[in-house]
């Protein structure tokens, strides 16, 4: 059976929860394990949602956006700048810089180590996970964090002294 529960909301992703938990209790009955397993987790992710719906934060967050510390919320360089700087395109696309676009960024990771630069760039230009800069780089999780937030903080000093990184 198919239900079409349109645009994603609160009330939808309750009636999902819902209709899960009874297709859960129906295949405790009949289905097999790895069925029970496939709805236990679609039960799981409504419940998930669900809890970030209506408390407006992400479930298991100890602090909210708004309480935490300047480096975790602040993105010095505009990620989809970063983006288009790491891609490297002329193609004339919106997202695609100018010349002095690149010269800002150019100038704010010159002032970087090597190791922050590119534990930076492929955190925030090519979007990968930590853990998967630490896999790819063969040093800890924890070593890549610490590189980043000392780019961010370098970053961020540079921002309030140098001419070429405002606006």
């Amino acid at each position: 059976m198919i239900h079409d529960l349109g645009a994603a909301s609160l009330q939808n992703y309750k009636m999902s929860l819902r209709i899960a938990e009874r297709a859960y209790r129906l295949a405790h009955k009949r289905a097999d394990a790895d069925d029970k397993k496939v709805i236990s987790g679609m039960i799981s992710d409504c419940e998930y949602i669900i809890e970030w719906l209506e408390t407006g934060r992400r479930p298991g967050n100890k602090r909210g956006i708004e309480r935490r510390a300047a480096y975790q919320r602040e993105k010095l360089v505009d990620p989809l700048r970063m983006q288009a700087y790491v891609r490297n395109t002329k193609a004339g696309g919106p997202s695609n810089l100018s010349d002095w676009e690149r010269f800002q960024i150019e100038d704010a990771l010159s002032r970087l180590s090597e190791r922050e630069r590119d534990c930076y760039t492929m955190a925030h230009g090519e979007c990968f996970s930590f853990q998967e800069i630490a896999d790819f780089l063969g040093i800890s999780k924890g070593t890549v964090e610490e590189y980043i937030e000392r780019a961010q903080r370098k970053i961020s000093e540079d921002l309030q002294s140098s001419l070429f990184l405002i606006g």
